[in-house]
């Protein structure tokens, strides 16, 4: 399956989640829903909320609470990325320009504080304890991964230890939140929750991989961001610790000076060492490693077009280019 095909499949749960999405974020302060209907309508693949469903419906669920699910992540990533935007002061995501860029970083904050508590009310809604605790917990990870990263930030000797541990934290654990709840609410068996969850986690892992990879591999009109952000935020991605580490004297210094200074203005000698260090490689192989593990994960549920497409998903975040 293609990646239109895969949504294909899921289009009408995809469409009943776009509709639930427009209803919970109304609120009657008008900056709020001025700026998250900016946020949630810029163009997103809503990947996460289509991970829940077809976790859900690939273990044999039919009912309808895997919609509010798929909301309840949607606007937790959403927070996130108000968050993130302010923090990294970014001032282009998906093509377009951040929130904290058109309305400052303060309402950002705190729309995304709104777009948090409102899932939480819509989490207390399920009347599930199961539910909460896997999403208050994922929540609170997601927290520690920002400071962790902060931490990281401009750190030049940060390992891929540490880095791994970023991205685990940061993106992987709410897709495995999403993995594991589609199955949690399937009543599935512990085994299947388990494999659901390592399943999403490894799915999770291989796409900040590749998206960290783009940033000195694509041009910013296909990935939707300025190429070098990463570098001009002091944040050492695996393709720059890979290529510190397997570099000359003088091109680790180069790379070093830039993460430590947070600068891009020598990008374009700085993604040629990336290059000729085989650093895309490596990052590359590193996600295709963690889309395997990923598929080996789904070997226990029965066959079906939803496992298929989970199988063709894990595919895609590898082979993408946006």
């Amino acid at each position: 399956m293609d990646i239109q095909s895969i949504y294909s499949l899921i289009k009408d749960d995809m469409s009943a989640v776009d509709t639930m999405i427009q209803s919970r974020l109304q609120s009657d302060v008008v900056l709020i829903n001025q700026l998250g209907h900016y946020i949630i309508n810029s163009g997103g693949k809503r990947l996460r909320p289509a991970l829940a469903i077809l976790c859900a419906r690939a273990c044999g669920y039919k009912e309808q609470q895997h919609i509010n699910l798929a909301t309840i992540i949607e606007f937790i990533h959403t927070a996130t990325l108000l968050h993130d935007d302010v923090v990294d002061n970014s001032d282009m995501r998906r093509g377009r320009e951040t929130a904290n860029n058109l309305w400052g970083n303060e309402a950002s904050v705190l729309v995304g504080d709104f777009l948090y508590t409102r899932s939480f009310e819509m989490m207390v809604e399920m009347e599930s304890m199961r539910l909460m605790q896997i999403l208050s917990h994922t929540t609170n990870v997601i927290a520690e991964g920002e400071v962790l990263q902060l931490l990281n930030c401009n750190d030049a000797d940060t390992t891929e230890k540490n880095y791994l541990q970023v991205i685990h934290h940061k993106t992987a654990k709410l897709f495995e939140a999403a993995g594991q709840l589609g199955a949690v609410i399937s009543k599935s068996s512990a085994d299947v929750e388990q494999a659901m969850s390592n399943y999403a986690m490894h799915l999770g892992s291989a796409f900040q991989l590749v998206d960290d990879l783009l940033d000195y591999s694509e041009s910013s009109d296909t990935i939707g961001k300025n190429i070098g952000d990463d570098l001009a935020e002091g944040k050492p991605t695996l393709p720059l610790i890979y290529a510190i580490k397997h570099g000359s004297a003088e091109e680790s210094q180069i790379i070093r000076e830039a993460i430590e200074q947070g600068q891009r203005d020598k990008i374009d000698d700085i993604i040629q060492i990336i290059k000729k260090t085989g650093a895309i490689e490596y990052t590359a192989q590193a996600a295709r490693n963690e889309v395997e593990q990923a598929k080996q994960c789904l070997s226990i549920l029965d066959d079906s077009e939803y496992k298929t497409a989970l199988i063709s998903l894990a595919d895609f975040s590898v082979n993408r280019s946006y």
